[in-house]
């Protein structure tokens, strides 16, 4: 029986693991949660009715980290996106986390911000939040002058995260010029064909984005 994946094209969470699910190759029920009874049974599985979740062979996974971890385990295609050497599986999870916490918790922040009636907004956790990614873009933009992925040279679990994180955060805080480095992985990570598929899926929604068009790419 395949997995079930309820998500969204749009969200970056989802995308996460979509581009997981496509570099394995692996077969997969998808459910979007913007049908009503998607929702409702997602909802009954995880009362937070946040997404993505997983379910397979009755067991819900939640947390996108956690969902690709758990296909590794369960599904792994041919190129594994955990290194088996625990030292280079470190660096892709410790990876993971940089684009989790640092790239797409400020994006969002930005972005929910705009979505709050105007008398509630906070612009100073915003300044704070864009702040955050400039210091975020100056440590990858260093990080990745000698590798050509996240953690390394091998396509990862940090590069499923940093796929649609740095695809939304370009566009809600632009990565300077200077950084070239960074735009670069950028481009390759928008040329990489698991993510490119993801984009393509996610374009009938770009009008959901609150800080206006997203610049076609």
């Amino acid at each position: 029986m395949k997995p079930i994946l309820y998500a969204h094209p749009f969200s970056s969470y989802c995308q996460k693991v979509l581009v997981a699910l496509y570099e394995h190759g692996t077969p997969f029920e998808y459910r979007r949660i913007d049908e009503d009874e998607h929702m409702r049974e997602l909802a009954a599985r995880w009362p937070m009715r946040r997404f993505p979740i997983l379910v397979d062979g009755g067991r819900t996974v939640i947390e996108a980290s956690t969902i690709v971890e758990y296909l590794e385990l369960h599904h792994p295609g041919a190129t594994p996106l955990i290194p088996q050497d625990p030292k280079a599986a470190l660096e892709v999870r410790m990876m993971d986390r940089v684009f989790d916490n640092y790239v797409s918790t400020p994006q969002q922040k930005c972005v929910f911000d705009v979505l709050r009636p105007e008398d509630a907004r906070d612009a100073h956790g915003v300044a704070e939040a864009k702040a955050m990614l400039d210091t975020a873009y100056e440590w990858l933009d260093q990080r990745l002058a000698d590798r050509t992925w996240a953690a390394g040279e091998q396509f990862s679990l940090a590069d499923c995260a940093a796929a649609p994180f740095l695809f939304y955060a370009y566009w809600t805080h632009a990565i300077p010029e200077r950084h070239a480095h960074l735009r670069a992985y950028r481009r390759r990570l928008m040329d990489r064909p698991s993510f490119a598929r993801v984009v393509e899926e996610a374009r009938p929604y770009r009008s959901f984005f609150p800080l206006g068009k997203i610049e076609d790419e």
